[in-house]
């Protein structure tokens, strides 16, 4: 998975998510087949042989732990601190010491992983670990714990410490958690039909395009990542633009924001959910308080690798180009289109995008709101006068931000034609495209004639509530006609 920090091992991640045990490097102690285990002192280090040194991402590890543990940021104490764990190695920890205080003026609380690393990375530290393997090395003595956490940016209950009482929280085993969460991409490469996979792929092909994948999590998985949505995700603050997926919000009002103006700009964003990497879902959690084990795990849970059997399954459809960028997407890490935490997170984690692209319409006069991936701009004379070099200013900030715009999806509507916002016609009033109504009374109509069947020609799993959520649409907007749609509804023999 990539995002800051390789996965904790199942064996090390339900200790405290400071601890040595918990973290990055921590992991590399494990040996791979064909090699042999370093053997253990009595103190939980390896031997330190000239055979058998302590790998410095080891060292590095247990260093990191011992000095957030320390009981001030200073030379003295963490030497001390470092003293306690390799012994009295003045030149190694001084300039350990000297590495951490110069890549961080105050102590990274929760961030063991990343302090970890900077010590690793040390090139004066490296020299000197290289140096001394051949006649003495540096071995690990002791290990110190830490469980600091970075001050909770929700009211929550699953925001926890450790690995076992994040469990406990979302209803799971430890080592359930630890199955679903798939860090380490164990399932991506399992056999297609084997047991371990818990997520299910259905290609969706659409005539002329790029095919869509939906990646549908079974049950276990389903109903863990619920848990989470209900208990953290749907309290995470998004921007006042966003109007998909969002309590209160919806369709028609973030279409009646562009009531009556001059111009309706609107573009798509390209792979959505796909775009939404790691990393980033990585950061949201960070950001909101879990410590990095825990936002490593909670990480693998909302995010999702496609196996290689799957991309090579795809059906026909978009340019060579356009089916690349997709298998692209969904063979690293991504959010997955078909869980119910993709949503929630993807509004959290574009709340920069939006409050640019937010401030980039207030700049020209004009408004902006996103229902998913659809970005929706609308303004008067400013804006109607230079729609063209407005809408590559959008294209650039999507793209600094590692999104892509699909250009075949940039629409410009001037007052006198027909101004729709997804799916909403916005030129006076809020109101149901008249075509979307008759089509959809059309369908209903059919479907008493002959039969729901005859009308079901994509598959629906369940096409009776897929007509009553297309009923539903269209009364948000326009009681009335739904009135008469649900009466057409009421006729059809199930």
């Amino acid at each position: 998975m990539e995002f800051p920090g390789e996965a904790a091992d199942a064996r090390d991640a339900s200790t405290s998510p400071g601890s040595p045990r918990g973290t990055q490097d921590q992991q590399d102690d494990t040996p791979r087949a064909g090699e042999r285990a370093p053997r253990a002192t009595p103190h939980g280090g390896t031997d330190g042989s000239p055979g058998n040194p302590t790998p410095l991402s080891v060292v590095a590890a247990a260093l990191a732990d011992a000095f957030l543990a320390a009981d001030t940021w200073t030379a003295d104490d963490l030497t001390a601190a470092g003293y306690t764990v390799v012994g009295v190695e003045r030149a190694y920890v001084g300039r350990a010491v000297g590495a951490v205080l110069d890549a961080y003026p105050r102590p990274p609380v929760d961030a063991p992983r990343q302090l970890a690393g900077v010590l690793a990375a040390a090139p004066r530290l490296a020299a000197l670990h290289r140096s001394r393997e051949a006649r003495r090395p540096v071995r690990v003595l002791t290990r110190r714990a830490t469980a600091v956490r970075a001050r909770p940016a929700v009211d929550s209950p699953l925001l926890v410490d450790t690995l076992p009482e994040l469990a406990r929280a979302l209803d799971v085993t430890v080592g359930r958690l630890l199955w679903l969460a798939d860090t380490r991409a164990w399932n991506r490469h399992a056999p297609a039909d084997g047991p371990l996979h818990h997520v299910r792929h259905e290609w969706i092909v659409r005539p002329g395009r790029v095919p869509r994948l939906l990646e549908k999590p079974m049950d276990l998985l389903r109903r863990t990542q619920r848990v989470l949505l209900d208990g953290l995700l749907v309290r995470l603050p998004v921007h006042d633009a966003a109007h998909g997926f969002v309590a209160g919000r919806s369709v028609v009002t973030g279409a009646a924001l562009h009531t009556g103006r001059q111009v309706v700009l609107t573009a798509d964003l390209t792979t959505f959910f796909a775009s939404v990497s790691a990393s980033t879902v990585y950061g949201v959690f960070r950001s909101v308080g879990f410590a990095e084990p825990l936002a490593h795990v909670l990480t693998g849970l909302c995010t999702h690798r496609v196996p290689p059997h799957v991309l090579t399954a795809m059906p026909a459809g978009g340019t060579p180009e356009e089916r690349a960028a997709l298998r692209e997407a969904l063979a690293v890490a991504h959010l997955p289109q078909g869980a119910p935490t993709s949503p929630a997170l993807a509004n959290t984690a574009l709340r920069h995008l939006d409050a640019r692209l937010a401030g980039w319409a207030s700049a020209g006069g004009g408004r902006y709101t996103r229902y998913a991936d659809d970005l929706t701009f609308s303004g008067d004379d400013r804006l109607a006068a230079r729609p063209d070099a407005f809408l590559r200013g959008v294209e650039r900030i999507v793209a600094d931000q590692g999104l892509r715009l699909n250009p075949h999806k940039t629409r410009v509507r001037r007052r006198g034609s027909r101004q729709s916002v997804t799916g909403v016609v916005v030129n006076d009033l809020p109101s149901p495209g008249r075509r979307e109504v008759d089509r959809l009374h059309a369908v209903l109509h059919n479907c008493v004639v002959h039969g729901p069947t005859s009308q079901d020609r994509t598959g629906h799993r369940d096409f009776r509530a897929h007509l009553l959520g297309r009923i539903g649409w269209v009364e948000q907007v326009h009681p009335g006609r739904a009135r008469r749609l649900h009466e057409e509804f009421a006729r059809i023999r199930w």
